[in-house]
């Protein structure tokens, strides 16, 4: 969002810098009301994980730069017949961050497969946005016993594959230091005004805009430095064909501002087609906040899913 490169490429910027950052009074329902948020259960310098209701576990993680808030629509009506494990990375939208520059998905990963295990869940549905869906496919991979079934939501198993299908770890690794550096060293005028253009291409909502920036405003630069250098030069594509965890992958297009549909069946056909018995599944007239853009679209693919 900070050069030439990601301002020509919308739909890589969208995905790249708008994962999941959602002022709770904006999007799709949230309440703002701090009193009504249930206890947070567990805490550490890794993530916090907020439960709620009864029933089958749920697990949701939100993606780059966001509040666990993005899920509350989504957890609040799944309460009622799930037990909802509400994730909450750190270092994003004001949650501590201790770790420097140092990584952060892969301590990540080992903090949620941890979780699972210490809280006795048995085969959680695990639903991850952006990076946080590619959070659930490395959670399923290197540790299937904690994932009972997962979705993925408008995330690739290789970010950096948007750059083309001969993209490669190294040759993602100049890119992923740019961005991690323009993050880093932005001023905040220059960083708010980066997060506003981006917007434009994350979500039809002007609510969602808005609250994209605030959260983004509100986490630590170290902390998405880390998190975006880790996640550009991450590429799960190599485990996806032992893989036997079932897996949706949810993904985006909308032909006014958005990915073109066909751009968009072509990347995720090419992208999963390790997976054995991934089922695809477009959602149509939304970007990348699917859950935002297609509220109703959305719940009922969830629904489908947790059957």
């Amino acid at each position: 969002m900070f050069n030439a490169f990601f301002r020509a490429r919308p739909r890589l910027r969208a995905i790249l810098f708008g994962l999941a950052v959602c002022l709770p009074s904006f999007v799709v329902g949230v309440s703002t009301a701090l009193a009504e948020t249930p206890a947070v259960a567990v805490r550490n310098d890794r993530l916090s994980v907020e439960v709620g209701g009864a029933g089958p576990d749920v697990v949701l993680i939100p993606g780059f730069g966001s509040s666990r808030e993005v899920w509350r629509a989504t957890a609040d009506r799944l309460k009622a017949t799930h037990r909802v494990h509400l994730v909450q990375l750190a270092g994003f939208a004001g949650e501590p961050w201790s770790h420097g520059e140092g990584a952060f998905v892969d301590p990540e990963v080992e903090a949620l497969a941890a979780y699972v295990k210490d809280a006795g869940l048995k085969s959680p549905a695990v639903i991850g946005h952006s990076m946080g869906g590619l959070s659930a496919l490395l959670l399923a991979q290197r540790h299937p016993e904690t994932v009972g079934r997962v979705m993925a939501v408008d995330n690739l198993p290789f970010f950096s594959a948007l750059f083309g299908p001969q993209a490669t770890v190294e040759s993602a690794r100049p890119f992923a230091a740019q961005a991690a550096a323009q993050i880093l060293n932005a001023d905040d005028a220059s960083f708010r005004a980066g997060q506003v253009a981006t917007a434009e291409g994350m979500s039809k909502s002007p609510a969602t805009r808005a609250a994209m920036v605030a959260w983004t405003m509100a986490s630590d630069r170290q902390a998405m430095a880390a998190a975006i250098r880790d996640v550009m030069t991450t590429d799960a594509r190599p485990g996806l064909a032992a893989m036997r965890v079932p897996v949706t992958a949810l993904y985006a297009a909308d032909a006014d501002g958005g990915a073109p549909a066909a751009m968009a069946d072509a990347l995720w056909a090419r992208e999963y087609a390790a997976l054995p018995g991934v089922k695809l599944i477009r959602v149509d007239g939304s970007r990348h906040f699917i859950m935002a853009d297609q509220p109703e679209v959305f719940a009922g693919l969830v629904d489908e899913f947790l059957k």
